[in-house]
């Protein structure tokens, strides 16, 4: 495949082994990320000045790629701020009470749910709805922020986002590379989907109950934040019984409203998040005024510096390593330039499509080989980058093998996507871990063991189907 890797290549290679291990070892990766981002800048310029600018500049990108996702984060906690103040939150959460009794149902209940949303949405306006609604309920069964955090990922990021069967995005981008038609990408990838599934949602729920049963799992590990303190009975009295009830329907209605306009309107993605948000604000600034009346004006913007300390609190930690990360993609030509061989796609794409073309060719290591290539693309942190390379890796493979291009695809696809997508690398599960309060980190560890079995299962199966 004629890709040529150089030192930036072999270094990028090595801090990502670095920072993989303390995040192992639960340390903290900020100073990693930083001296691989110099070091690789400083390899590529030749330039001790350019290089110290890359830092500054790379923190530039990470901050604007993610700049949505603070935003919206930030808003839905103002939002919840206000609901949990007034008392809007206990009247609206008081029927799904009565129906989540227990840690069990809780987790299943929130995953399914955010698995169904994120098929027709994708799971970040998912998470928004989810979290401000059912994560109360889940932590009053007893069932810890963390686990909510893990439902809502692996269910919605992982399983809804590979398979992607309503929207077809990720299936289009590697059936396109691969040369096949959709449909043939998406019906080899539902046994794979739901192989990879349940057993990653299993094998999560598995750990969550012994960690819980054994102590090792409460109600405050792993939170980023401190837990919200209950408002004073004073605070409980801003709204009369029956202001807090019209409330209470009025936001599930809007939120609903919101979501029959975004399949009306074939809303997806950012567009979708978007209207999430904005409802959000809307619904903030009303409470807020007919709550706090004539200090309305004032208190709505002491909400939403709330919520904006808390986005940048949550985030603050997770710049600098997605800088990093950032640089195995596109990022790297906007921060350092184009600095990278002629013929580079990309140093994660240039990695895998360097694998590819060393290993033995068999459907056994195919499949492996195909496992290794997605995950390795979804390392920069988007899941989507480089699913069009597991798609021409898959041809190449399927060719060589005589069979297996629509599976081999799916498997790529799906190994990128659990990856990259928002179930292992910190800054792409964000939105789920801040929404319930709890460090992206101790979230990625959590998730590392199912997703890794998961992934193991799911290649052997794909095996046998190729």
């Amino acid at each position: 495949m004629g890709i040529e890797l150089t030192a930036i290549h072999w270094i990028y290679v090595l801090f990502i082994c670095l920072i993989i291990g303390f995040m192992v070892m639960r340390r903290d990766t900020t100073l990693v990320s930083i001296v691989g981002i110099f070091l690789i800048a400083v390899i590529a310029t030749g330039s001790l000045s350019a290089s110290i600018s890359s830092i500054f500049n790379s923190f530039i990108y990470a901050i604007t790629e993610l700049l949505p996702t603070i935003l919206v984060i930030s808003i839905i906690v103002a939002m919840s701020k206000v609901l949990t103040t007034t008392g809007v939150n206990d009247v609206m959460i008081s029927p799904f009470s009565k129906l989540i009794r227990t840690p069990a149902l809780a987790y299943w209940t929130i995953g399914i749910l955010m698995m169904i949303i994120s098929w027709f949405f994708w799971p970040s306006p998912a998470v928004a709805l989810m979290g401000a609604v059912l994560l109360p309920i889940a932590i009053r069964v007893g069932l810890p922020a963390l686990g909510v955090a893990m439902a809502m990922n692996l269910f919605g990021h992982g399983i809804a986002l590979s398979g992607d069967f309503i929207i077809q995005g990720a299936p289009k981008l590697t059936a396109d590379a691969a040369g096949l038609p959709v449909s043939d990408v998406i019906s080899a990838s539902i046994p794979l989907v739901f192989v990879m599934g349940l057993v990653t949602t299993i094998t999560a729920f598995y750990f969550l109950k012994r960690d819980m049963k054994s102590g090792k799992l409460t109600a405050t590990t792993g939170l980023s934040t401190t837990p919200s303190i209950e408002p004073s009975p004073q605070q409980l009295k801003l709204l009369s019984v029956n202001q807090k009830r019209f409330f209470a329907i009025l936001i599930p209605v809007l939120f609903a409203l919101d979501v029959i306009v975004m399949s009306m309107l074939k809303l997806q993605g950012g567009d979708a998040t978007a209207l999430i948000g904005g409802t959000s604000v809307f619904i903030l600034l009303l409470i807020t005024m007919v709550s706090h009346k004539n200090k309305g004006l004032e208190q709505a913007t002491s909400y939403f510096i709330e919520g904006f300390q808390f986005g940048f609190k949550v985030f603050g930690a997770v710049i600098p390593i997605a800088a990093f990360f950032y640089l195995g993609d596109a990022g790297f030509t906007k921060i350092i330039g184009e600095l990278l061989p002629k013929n580079s796609h990309g140093i994660v794409n240039d990695l895998g499509v360097a694998l590819a073309s060393i290993v033995p060719l068999s459907k056994e290591v195919g499949a492996i080989t195909l496992t290794v290539v997605g995950a390795i693309t979804g390392l920069d942190g988007s899941g989507f980058s480089g699913i069009s390379l597991v798609g021409s890796v898959a041809t190449i493979f399927s060719t060589a093998i005589g069979a297996g291009a629509a599976t081999l695809t799916a498997l790529g696809q799906i190994a990128a996507i659990w990856v990259g997508g928002g179930t292992l690398v910190p800054w792409a599960l964000i939105p789920a871990a801040a929404i319930c309060g709890v460090d992206p980190f101790e979230l990625a560890r959590r998730n590392l063991a199912p997703v890794t079995i998961g992934l193991i299962i799911t290649t052997i199966v794909a095996m046998f189907l190729i």
